[in-house]
C-alpha cells in the first residue's frame, strides 16, 4: 500500500474504529495514524488479483468471500490493518468477537488469505506484516511488488518486480518469490490461472 504517516496523532484501537471504519483511506499502526494514498495502477492490480481470487473461490464453490471493506486487529496490539484483498472463510466468522456489529478481524483461523499491494511504502509490508500476519497464523500471504520497491534484502539488487507468496508452515512463513515468467504457486489455489506478468503488465498500463 502507498502511505504516508498523517497529523492525526497517536489514537486507541477502539477510536480508530469509531472515528474511521468507513474511511478505507487509513489504518493504524501501534497507535499511529496512517493515511493510505493509492495510485491508479495500483487500484489496477489490486482490482485484477481480486478477480481472479473471486474466480478461483466460485469455481471451487468455496464458503469463502472477498470483503469490500475490512480491518485486522493482532491480538494485543494497537494496530488496524487494512489489506488491500483478504479472503474470509465465512464458517469461521462465528467465533470473531466483533465481526456481527464491525467488520473487524482478530482470528488468524477466520482468514485464508491476505494480499497486500506494493506501491511507495514497502516496509510495512515487507517487514511489519509479516511478522504481525505470521503471529496470527494466516496461513497465506502474498506481496505484489509490482514495481520492484521493496528492499534489496528482501527482494536482492535488481530490484526487479516480484510476488512473494508466504506460507504458514509448522507456525513460520516460508516465502518463495516468483518473477516475470513464473506462476505463482498458491497452496490456498493451486490451479490458480494468474501469473506474475499478467499482474505485472498491468501495473505497467496507462
Amino acid at each position: 500500500m502507498v502511505s504516508a504517516t498523517s497529523n492525526i496523532g497517536s489514537l486507541s484501537f477502539d477510536t480508530f474504529v469509531a472515528d474511521y471504519l468507513d474511511d478505507v483511506r487509513y489504518e493504524l499502526i501501534d497507535g499511529e495514524v496512517i493515511d493510505l494514498e493509492p495510485t491508479g495502477l495500483h487500484e489496477q492490480v489490486a482490482g485484477l488479483i481480486n478477480r481472479k481470487l473471486n474466480v478461483a473461490i466460485d469455481l471451487l464453490n468455496l464458503p469463502w468471500f472477498i470483503p469490500m471493506k475490512c480491518l485486522i486487529q493482532p491480538l494485543g496490539q494497537n494496530s488496524a490493518f487494512r489489506p488491500d484483498i483478504v479472503i474470509l472463510d465465512g464458517q469461521a466468522l462465528g467465533n470473531e468477537p466483533l465481526w456481527k456489529t464491525e467488520p473487524v478481524i482478530t482470528l488468524g483461523k477466520s482468514i485464508k488469505l491476505v494480499v497486500e499491494v506494493v506501491s511507495t511504502n514497502w516496509q510495512n509490508d515487507y517487514a511489519r506484516k509479516v511478522e504481525d500476519y505470521e503471529a496470527m497464523g494466516i496461513a497465506e500471504y502474498w506481496i505484489a511488488d509490482y514495481l520492484g520497491l521493496g528492499g534489496k534484502r528482501y527482494i536482492g539488487s535488481s530490484k526487479e518486480p516480484v510476488i512473494t507468496i508466504y506460507q504458514l508452515i509448522d507456525g513460520i512463513y516460508q516465502g518463495q518469490q516468483f518473477g516475470r515468467t513464473e506462476r505463482p504457486i498458491s497452496q490456498t489455489f493451486p490451479d490458480l490461472n494468474l501469473t506474475a506478468e499478467q499482474i505485472f503488465a498491468t501495473g505497467r498500463s496507462s
